[in-house]
Order: C-alpha cells, then sequence, then structure tokens
C-alpha cells in the first residue's frame, strides 16, 4: 500500500502559479508538482482577439499573444522564444491559438 501526501507549497496570485509538494514515503520520494491558472489569461486574450479587425495594420510593436509567465520560461528554457522563427512557428501553431490576442499570421 501506498503512502503519499500532497500539501500546498507556494502560491503566486500575481501569476496564478500554485506549486504543490508531494511525498511518497514508501519511496522516500518528494517532488514539487507546478500549476498555472491561464483561464482568465484566456478569456482576455479571446475578448481581444475579437475586438481586433483582421484588416488592421501590423505595426513593429503589435500585441499578438499574452503568454502566461510560466510557459513563457519554458519557452525560454526550450530555445524557442529567443528564436524568431520558432516563436513564430508556436504563435501560429493552432494548438496555441488561445495565447494569441489578433487574428492573422505572424
Amino acid at each position: 500500500m501506498s503512502s503519499t501526501g500532497k500539501r500546498l507549497f507556494d502560491f503566486d496570485p500575481e501569476t496564478g502559479t500554485t506549486k504543490w509538494w508531494h511525498y511518497n514515503a514508501d519511496r522516500d520520494e518528494a517532488t514539487i508538482e507546478t500549476v498555472f491558472e491561464t483561464g482568465n489569461l484566456i478569456e482576455q486574450n479571446k475578448r481581444a482577439y475579437a475586438e481586433t479587425d483582421e484588416r488592421s495594420r501590423w505595426g513593429e510593436w503589435s500585441k499578438v499573444a499574452s503568454i502566461p509567465m510560466p510557459l513563457y520560461y519554458r519557452l525560454k528554457r526550450d530555445g524557442i522564444a529567443d528564436d524568431p522563427k520558432r516563436m513564430k512557428a508556436w504563435l501560429n501553431d493552432a494548438d496555441n491559438r488561445f495565447f494569441r490576442t489578433r487574428p492573422g499570421r505572424v
């Protein structure tokens, strides 16, 4: 029979990040799980996307997406955020559409 425990380790209300500490007594092993809330950000992105005229011109500093910080750090770690070609491909991928704040291709 497995003896495990889960406890709140940390919560950051600014980023919506919750860290859970898990302990498995049978294996004397601890892990930290990081979960971030994206619901509010995605709803804001959907509104911004719907309010943007698809025909409006793109400027050099046009906002095209809003990404939660933990996800941004993962993109940095994986080398995507620092590679403009890979970042554009990531932003244009349909799986990431809820992070977009305007229509069109980046």
